[in-house]
């Protein structure tokens, strides 16, 4: 089989000014051409971090991500709701900047849409 996902010893902490919080910690994995795969775990095991971190949303802390180059990731958040830091316009070119497709021209068909 293929493999077309691998992941090594995958960290994510978050730093505040008095402490660590440690969100993800060792987390390896690899994923094969053709597999189903889901996260399972309790609340605040991580499983929305790493989804984040594959998805180009949040950056990891240490830890090796080797992706086919034909992969691509997303995923529908836990909470149906807007980034609270963007206004309405950014949220909506939020998947363009992901994929660093943004451009003049979509960004002028997206206020277009939004104006209709």
């Amino acid at each position: 089989m293929k493999e077309i996902l691998k992941i090594n010893n995958l960290k994510k902490a978050y730093h505040t000014k008095r402490n660590e919080s440690l969100a993800v910690d060792n987390f390896s994995f690899t994923l094969y051409e053709g597999e189903f795969v889901a996260i399972v775990g309790p609340s605040g095991c991580g499983k929305s971090t790493i989804l984040s971190i594959l998805s180009g949303l949040e950056e990891k802390s240490d830890g090796e991500i080797i992706k086919d180059e034909n992969l691509k990731i997303g995923y529908m958040l836990q909470d149906d709701a807007l980034f609270d830091n963007r206004n309405i316009l950014n949220n909506s070119l939020l998947g363009l900047e992901i994929d660093k497709a943004l451009t003049k021209e979509n960004k002028d068909y997206t206020l277009n849409l939004l104006e209709t």
